[in-house]
This record gives C-alpha cells, sequence and structure tokens, in this order.
C-alpha cells in the first residue's frame, strides 16, 4: 500500500542510506550510488558531494536526481523522491558534521570529520525540492 504524506515524509527524514539516481548522459545507464543525505518533513532534501566529482557534474547537468531508501523489518518499506535541484552552494564543516552525526556514533564524528575535511576536497551541498513521490510498505508480507 502507498503511505500517507505524513508517513513517507517522516520515513524519509530517518537515517537511511539513500540510492542516488541521476541521467548518465546518452548511451549510458542511470548512475546509481549508495549516499548520505538529511531530510526534514516538508523541506528540502540535501546530499554533499564533491565539487569535482562525476556524481556532481551529472546532477548540474540534468538538473534534477532521485533518492530511494528502502527497509526490510518490520516490513518492507520504501520510499523514492525525485525532483529539481534549487541550489548548490560550497558545505562548510558544520555541514559534514551535522551529515556524520546523523549517520555514525556520536564518538566517531570528529575523528571522521577530520579525515573526510583532509581527504575528500572542496565539497557541495546540493538541494533537492521533492516534487515526485513513490512509497509503498508491503506489511507484513
Amino acid at each position: 500500500m502507498a503511505l500517507s504524506r505524513e508517513e513517507r515524509e517522516k520515513f524519509l527524514a530517518e537515517p537511511h542510506i539513500a540510492a542516488l539516481a541521476v541521467d548518465a548522459g546518452e548511451g549510458r545507464a542511470t548512475l546509481t550510488v549508495p549516499i548520505w543525505y538529511q531530510y526534514e518533513p516538508g523541506g528540502d532534501v540535501w546530499i554533499m558531494t564533491g565539487l569535482d566529482s562525476r556524481k556532481n557534474r551529472l546532477i548540474q547537468a540534468a538538473g534534477r536526481f532521485t533518492l530511494m531508501v528502502d527497509r526490510l523489518e518490520p516490513t518492507i518499506r520504501y520510499v523514492s523522491v525525485e525532483g529539481p535541484v534549487v541550489e548548490t552552494v560550497a558545505a562548510t564543516e558544520e555541514d559534514l558534521r551535522e551529515i556524520s552525526a546523523r549517520y555514525l556514533p556520536p564518538e566517531k564524528v570528529d575523528g571522521y570529520v577530520a579525515y573526510a575535511s583532509a581527504d575528500h576536497g572542496e565539497q557541495v551541498i546540493v538541494r533537492m525540492r521533492p516534487e515526485r513521490w513513490v512509497s509503498s510498505d508491503l506489511g507484513s508480507v
């Protein structure tokens, strides 16, 4: 069964690893990669990626992307959201700390932030406005 707006937004707001999909251009299949993301119900979705990454170049060229998150327990559930890029800005250490804290245990955040700041190069925040949703919960199947 499809999820209500409230259910799908609440599910997307949980810290799942998303599959990001973006058009990879003529003669190529869609680029699909796992990614951390941030979302609060009613707002825009944001991701952090390298300024010079293939992912960012494709997102900027396409002007939109899709995120899909799922789970198997306690029921099989998924939410897919697609929409236009509404902003791309330079990422800050505060952004890196926020998204790291969403996915990592508190005692791992400082170490990861230090590593990522030194290793990942210039990062950007890409914001997407949710426009189209597909969702389902298969209940106790």
